[in-house]
């Protein structure tokens, strides 16, 4: 079993910055694949960005160049900064870790964002 517990989110203005966090415990390995997706009310839930072990990431294109994702793997922690926040940013975000050639999918329970025009 894995744990995923995010923190950071809140109420920010447009343009604005705020650095999420989630801290993973249980039976995490090396080789896990870390990500943040977002839901906005109505929308589907979609990926923000991932992040391999080794440090590959991938972004959506509409955070690219605002968003970094990054990872400590020693403390196993998952960051997201967010730069030039946008309205349309808001969402709940949550924390995901997927295990390569595994079913292995695990969830956080998720950090609201709001960012007021």
């Amino acid at each position: 079993q894995v744990q995923l517990v995010e923190s950071g989110g809140g109420l920010v203005q447009a343009g604005g910055s705020l650095r999420l966090s989630c801290a993973a415990s249980g039976s995490t390995l090396s080789i896990d694949i870390m990500g943040w997706y977002r839901q906005a009310p109505g929308n589907q839930r979609e990926l923000v960005a991932s992040i391999s072990t080794g440090g590959n990431t991938n972004y959506a294109d509409s955070v690219k160049g605002r968003f970094t994702i990054s990872r400590d793997n020693a403390k196993k922690t998952l960051y997201l900064q967010m730069n030039s926040l946008k309205p349309e940013d808001t969402a709940v975000y949550y924390c995901n870790l997927q295990r390569p050639f595994s079913p292995t999918n695990y969830w956080g329970q998720g950090t609201q964002v709001t960012v007021s025009s």
